[in-house]
Order: structure tokens, then sequence, then C-alpha cells
């Protein structure tokens, strides 16, 4: 039987009390994991775009108290960060696996961002109805865009516009009972058939014809 990529335990790291017990479990299993996604795509992301991308593996430095709810590795055109620019992830919470685009509050450029979106919005309707869409990258839950009302749509990326703590989010969420079925070959595949959906509206959001 082929192996499968994630397992129970990767998931119920997020169930561990306390934050340096949660950070070790972390380290040592979810994290080699995410390295080896960040080799994978960053390679894939500067074949396809053109430009060198980098990964970038949550580190959760920062954190002295609350141990974190998730995980992941994003990927952006820039080796110091990723905050600041619409970037791709994949990642876990308790409850499922994450793979996604987003532009989240720290980003300079949300306000033309957010417009440039607004004008094409018909590339969103290309998308397949397991796809999502968040306004905040805090928050495990989402909303299926097949269930997403076009006035509600239009609010998610107006709020992007002009909220300073406005986010955009758009991506696949595989449920924790699937994710740890998928083998290695299915989670690749998965994986890149979500990111070659997700391309034309990360190149809207760049500003790349």
């Amino acid at each position: 039987m082929s192996k499968t990529f994630w397992q129970d335990k990767d998931f119920e790291v997020f169930q561990i009390e306390g934050l340096e017990n949660r950070m070790t479990a972390l380290i040592e299993n979810v994290r080699p994991k995410f390295e080896e996604l960040g080799k994978q795509y960053s390679l894939y992301f500067s074949g396809v775009l053109g430009d060198e991308y980098y990964s970038h593996v949550a580190k959760h430095a920062r954190r002295s108290v609350n141990p974190p709810k998730d995980s992941w590795v994003a990927f952006a055109p820039y080796k110091r960060g990723y905050k600041a620019l619409p970037h791709f992830q994949i990642g876990l919470w308790g409850t499922h696996l994450f793979i996604i685009v987003a532009v989240i509050y720290e980003a300079p450029d949300k306000v033309a961002i957010a417009e440039r979106l607004l004008r094409k919005k018909s590339l969103f309707k290309k998308l397949p109805n397991d796809f999502i869409v968040s306004g905040d990258h805090m928050k495990p839950e989402a909303t299926s865009i097949k269930d997403i009302t076009p006035k509600d749509f239009e609010e998610l990326l107006t709020r992007l516009r002009d909220v300073k703590k406005g986010e955009f989010l758009v991506g696949r969420h595989i449920p924790k009972k699937q994710a740890v079925k998928l083998t290695e070959e299915e989670l690749f595949q998965l994986v890149e058939n979500t990111f070659e959906q997700l391309l034309p509206i990360y190149k809207t959001m760049i500003n790349l014809k």
C-alpha cells in the first residue's frame, strides 16, 4: 500500500496543551513535511511564474504564551518574508488541510489588489465547487464558493479594499479524515491542481499578464 503523506498525529499536534509541548511536536512531526513541500513547490512556482519563489515555513517565533492553532508553509517571490505580498500556502488546522492563495492585512498594496479582483470577479466562476473563500486567516471557518451569494462575495472583496484588517483567502480545505487517506502522489496531484486553478487569480492580484 502506498504511503500517506499526512497522519492523524500531524493534526493532533494542535490538541497538545502548552506552548513548549505543542511546538516540540510541531517541529518534530509537521515541520519536516512543510520543508519538503517548500522545496517542491518553490521550484514549481519559480517554473510557472518565471520569477524566483521562496518557501517560508511558519516558525511561530513571536509566541510566548498561546500555542499556535495552525501551521503552514507559504510561498512568495521575496526571500525575507511573504506577509506583505499575495502568497500561496499549504497548511494545517486541527480539522483540515488548506491549500490557498491569500492577501492578508499586512499587504500595503491590498487596495489595488482588491480593485483588480473586483474587476475580474468572473475568474471565480471558473473555480471548482469544492473551493472556499474566507476573509480572516486567523479563523479555520470558510464559505464554500458554491454557497456564497454574489452580494456577499462583493462585500468580501470590498472589505479587503476598505477595511484595514480586511483579508481575502481562496482555495481548498480538505477535511482531516480525507487528508490522512491521501497517498503522497495523490496529495501532490491535489496541491498542483489547486495551485493551477488559483494561478489566474494570483496573476490578477500581482497584476501579471
